[in-house]
């Protein structure tokens, strides 16, 4: 029989589809939790709402950050819904918990002149001067999260319908559209990609290092911080710059927010509306070219 702790695993793994990283994240905050109420002499189980309060302000007073605070009480909340689920449990004792204020963080976004910089920058003699320049107009053009860049298999890529299949949080999976720019980069670096020699289990990997393997996070966070380095930006460059500034540049140019959620993979739309800090200047001067009241109407097409 498996224990409560097992059952929460398969709970999170297959009942709520979430990564690895994120079941690991979750048990780990159960853990935290489960040690505190042994010191406390409390039950997990026969925790009340007091209690759980009382742990949130203790982490509070360790300088722990309200998002990893906020992280750490929806963790408990999915183990006290679990207990719910499963019929353990009749009230939830989360229910009136409220998360730490954590404040509107609005995310770096890079002009387009800036990433045209970046691209000028990369050196197309160097041998994986192709395959970065790919890597950053895939991130740029699709607006896609590391992990899944990392992740792209040939397999998925659909030149000719100028789509690839892409697989997100949760492994959960959405059609991305290529533009036509990122297609022939595509084209280039598979050409130097045959050169390669691939190493077994990377045969179907996109983006391959100089030995034939798939690349990691963290080399992909290096060639972003080095080109932007090297074209002269300030700014902290990370490959979820790009991705924030694929979400605002389509914002920016009429892309509505539904839309924009779904090429993102947001489960939530209030998780893209995060992109809507754009000042008022811009919104006015895109009512008066986006709306038909005042939209020119020769142009329409």
């Amino acid at each position: 029989m498996l224990s409560l702790f097992e059952e929460y695993h398969l709970y999170l793994k297959l009942e709520k589809g979430l990564s690895v990283n994120t079941i690991n994240a979750y048990e780990g905050d159960l853990q935290k939790l489960t040690i505190y109420l042994i010191d406390a002499h409390v039950d997990l189980i026969e925790a009340q709402a007091e209690v759980l309060r009382d742990f949130l302000i203790e982490i509070s007073t360790l300088g722990i950050h309200p998002r990893s605070q906020a992280r750490i009480l929806s963790s408990i909340k999915s183990f006290y819904h679990f207990l719910i689920y499963k019929n353990i449990l009749q009230s939830d004792p989360t229910e009136l918990l409220e998360s730490p204020k954590i404040g509107l963080r609005l995310p770096e976004v890079l002009t387009v002149q800036e990433i045209d910089n970046i691209v000028a920058a990369i050196d197309l003699s160097k041998p994986e001067g192709q395959r970065n320049k790919t890597i950053i107009e895939v991130l740029y053009g699709s607006g896609l999260r590391v992990s899944e860049l990392i992740n792209l298999q040939l397999s998925k890529i659909y030149m000719d319908e100028a789509y690839m299949l892409v697989e997100g949080k949760g492994s959960k999976q959405r059609l991305v559209p290529i533009s036509p720019q990122a297609i022939r980069q595509l084209q280039l670096w598979k050409i130097d990609r045959n050169e390669l020699n691939i190493q077994k289990g990377s045969e179907d990997i996109l983006f391959l290092n100089r030995r034939g393997a798939k690349l990691s996070r963290d080399m992909i966070f290096k060639i972003v911080k080095e080109l932007a380095t090297q074209a002269g930006i300030r700014k902290n460059v990370s490959p979820h710059t790009f991705r924030h500034s694929f979400a605002t540049h389509l914002l920016e140019n009429g892309a509505n927010l539904r839309a924009i959620q779904q090429l993102l993979g947001h489960e939530s739309i209030t998780t893209t509306e995060l992109y809507t800090h754009i000042d008022v200047h811009f919104l006015r001067k895109t009512v008066l070219e986006c709306h038909p009241f005042y939209k020119n109407r020769t142009i329409q097409k």
